[in-house]
């Protein structure tokens, strides 16, 4: 987070909160700069902060159902969350303040409300009763809202949300979509059709049956149930939003067949969810990496199928009982169960890509202690990863981006970088590239920065023709062990920083721009220069600034080019003049307002009645080619503007104060009683000019200079970007 981002979102919090007086927001700022840390470090238990806060409560159940419900959506920071607001619940002082500001916003907030005219159904005054039915036809109002607003999206419908918005994004190059044959015929689907049935055979009353023969009619029911068609006596039930499946028995059923079936069940409602989640998530809509774990399920599948295949063999020789079924099927159930809970929290939180990774990974870990459990989610997150870390590898080794389904935690952007020299803020660095917070999977957080990084250098040489590739190569395997790709990460990090440092000094001369030409013209280094400068362009620039011809002084800045040592500098020709709108006052105003109240104020005032003379409007810019307008940025070049109109209009006071001296000169013609009156005059013109020189050896010499020097060694021992 920049420092202009943390002073942005501390006044924005003070300006909620209403905070007024006080030390103001620069004590909170400091503290924030202190204490922070450049990532998490440090995983937040939430069990004991959510406790606590249930126990704070009014309604408990109501925290920690919607606890849960966030939860089972993977949602990111949660627990820090958490954790934060049980902080405050010890906190009196703190909770007082929020309390009574929490009352104060919600009068405002009703004040607003009753001055508002638009209403979409009324409701009765509180100083009268409700009726019964006026309370129930509130209640179903209420209820029609609430259904409307928690109702699922037809499958279709998201679908075509998502490969619109992929389109967009790859415009020219659509993703592919399945045929429309595809999602019509049901019947291909591995799911329950609810409506149909096995046979059009009458069915016989079970209930009138002997034992034995229930029993095995019932088998053979769950068999069918089992793969995901309706039995004889047992149907499934039709899905409600994202409800589990349901399934209808025969109420003839003998209890005790009816107790081992219901233990059976839940494997088929299992078995429902993972069929649903499979035939959904394969659709390319969905990204790779759902993809990847919908194959990876599929596999699973099979090898249930052919369990289910096998006892069906059993069956027809009459070998499998019900007792052998419940045997056969429990180390399936529990796999299948893992399976379901995972297909139901990747559904929930719509997750895609690294979300679904994050997912994966959190629960991989949950299972620590249950080795079964753990291994198959981490088969599972290792077989989802395969096309993520595809495109990791080719932005960290190549600084390539090839993510048609925005799944990469990196996305791009399309800007012009021969804009950069326009805009003060940078954006083709800043804005080029950036990181995607939920597309972060959880197990890369901490190295986030760093690939975004690593990349971005990589892609800066790329696009000035080079082809790079990093040596160190390898290929990137999740594993629940983070050192293994932290340590490649790293090295292709070191590589590419390398890469673009190297590029940057060596073929593009960033030393030589800087001590060459930037501090030559910007700090006035170069003395010859100008002298011949301002002996050129002295009585151009004591015109009004719109009377100003630019080509004229760009001329007369050429003639001094070519009359002074500068004239051996290879980049003299990328130096230019800059008239500004605005004096040098107006402009820090501008710049120190950015990110605050007074910027829209500022920015939309009204111009300065005073006409700008050339002296005051002057100012040099530089012309700096790709890449090195990434670091020589317009962010950059404007502070060097600010130091040198700042010295430049110094420069000039003096040069007035030694003409004053030259004229003073004609006083020695009058006679010793005469001259005496202007030695008061000589004397404040000498203090004058005895302190602008002064003011202009200290500011060169005691604090540009040595911190230009501290400059140049910190270049010589850099070691990247």
């Amino acid at each position: 987070m920049s420092e202009f981002r943390i002073h942005h979102d501390v006044n924005e919090l003070l300006s909620l909160l209403r905070v007024h007086g006080g030390e103001g927001a620069e004590v909170y700022i400091e503290l924030l700069q202190k204490n922070r840390t450049p990532y998490v470090t440090t995983n937040v238990s939430a069990h004991s902060a959510k406790v606590k806060i249930a126990e704070f409560s009014r309604t408990p159940e109501d925290f920690l159902k919607k606890y849960d419900e966030l939860k089972s959506k993977n949602t990111r920071h949660l627990d820090s969350l958490v954790y934060l607001l049980s902080k405050l619940t010890e906190d009196k002082e703190t909770l007082h303040y929020l309390q009574q500001n929490a009352k104060e916003r919600a009068e405002l907030a009703a004040n607003a409300a009753t001055s508002s005219s638009s209403t979409n159904f009324s409701i009765p005054s509180s100083t009268s009763k409700m009726s019964l039915q006026e309370l129930e036809e509130l209640r179903k109002q209420l209820g029609t809202v609430t259904a409307n607003s928690s109702a699922q999206q037809p499958l279709e419908l998201t679908r075509k949300i998502l490969r619109d918005k992929q389109n967009k994004k790859n415009s020219g190059q659509p993703i592919p979509v399945f045929p429309s044959w595809v999602y019509e015929r049901p019947a291909l689907i591995g799911d329950f059709l609810i409506g149909t049935s096995l046979s059009t055979d009458t069915t016989v009353p079970i209930g009138t049956l002997p034992l034995a023969s229930q029993e095995s009619m019932i088998v053979e029911d769950l068999l069918y149930v089992l793969i995901g068609v309706d039995g004889r006596y047992i149907t499934a039930q039709a899905l409600v939003g994202r409800q589990n499946r349901a399934f209808s028995l025969d109420p003839n059923l003998d209890l005790s067949i009816k107790e081992l079936v219901t233990r059976i069940l839940p494997v088929a409602a299992s078995y429902s969810a993972v069929t649903r989640f499979i035939e959904e998530k394969s659709s390319f809509e969905y990204g790779q990496v759902n993809h990847a774990l919908a194959a990876a399920m599929r596999t699973l599948i099979k090898e249930y199928m052919i369990l289910i295949t096998q006892l069906e063999h059993l069956q027809r020789q009459g070998l499998l009982s019900l007792q052998k079924l419940w045997f056969y099927i429990q180390p399936t159930m529990r796999t299948l169960e893992i399976l379901a809970s995972l297909a139901t929290s990747v559904d929930k939180g719509e997750c895609m890509g690294g979300s679904t990774l994050s997912l994966l990974h959190d629960k991989t870990f949950n299972y620590t202690g249950d080795s079964q459990a753990q291994e198959l989610c981490l088969y599972l997150t290792k077989a989802a990863s395969v096309p993520y870390f595809e495109i990791l590898e080719k932005w960290i080794y190549r600084g390539i981006i090839n993510d048609p389904y925005s799944e990469f935690m990196v996305e791009e952007h399309e800007l012009q970088k021969e804009k950069i020299q326009e805009d003060y803020n940078d954006k083709y660095w800043d804005q080029r590239y950036t990181v995607v917070q939920q597309q972060i999977p959880s197990f890369l957080q901490k190295m986030a920065d760093k690939i975004l990084s690593t990349g971005k250098y990589l892609n800066v040489v790329r696009e000035c023709g080079r082809d790079v590739t990093c040596p160190v190569a390898k290929e990137v395997i999740y594993t629940l062990k983070e050192r293994a790709y932290v340590e490649q990460i790293e090295k292709a990090y070191n590589y590419a920083s390398k890469v673009l440092l190297d590029f940057l000094m060596e073929e593009k001369e960033l030393v030589a721009h800087l001590s060459r030409s930037i501090k030559h013209y910007f700090l006035m280094d170069q003395g010859d220069f100008f002298v011949h400068f301002m002996d050129l362009t002295e009585e151009e620039l004591k015109k009004p600034v719109d009377d100003i011809i630019t080509t004229r002084l760009e001329a007369l800045l050429e003639l001094a080019l070519r009359m002074s040592t500068a004239n051996t500098d290879p980049f003299k020709d990328d130096l230019k003049i800059d008239l500004m709108p605005h004096d040098l006052i107006t402009q820090l105003l501008r710049v120190l307002a950015i990110e605050t109240k007074q910027e829209k104020a500022i920015i939309s005032a009204e111009p300065t009645e005073l006409t700008l003379s050339g002296l005051e409007a002057f100012s040099f810019d530089y012309i700096v080619k790709w890449p090195l307008s990434l670091i020589i940025n317009r962010k950059a070049l404007t502070r060097y503007q600010m130091l040198f109109r700042h010295m430049f209009y110094c420069k000039h006071v003096e040069r007035q104060l030694c003409n004053v001296w030259i004229s003073n000169k004609t006083a020695k013609q009058f006679s010793l009683h005469s001259a005496k009156w202007f030695a008061g005059a000589f004397t404040l013109r000498q203090r004058m000019l005895n302190f602008v020189q002064n003011i202009q050896y200290y500011m060169m010499f005691e604090v540009m200079e040595p911190t230009w020097h501290i400059l140049e060694k910190n270049l010589k021992l850099v070691s990247e970007v």
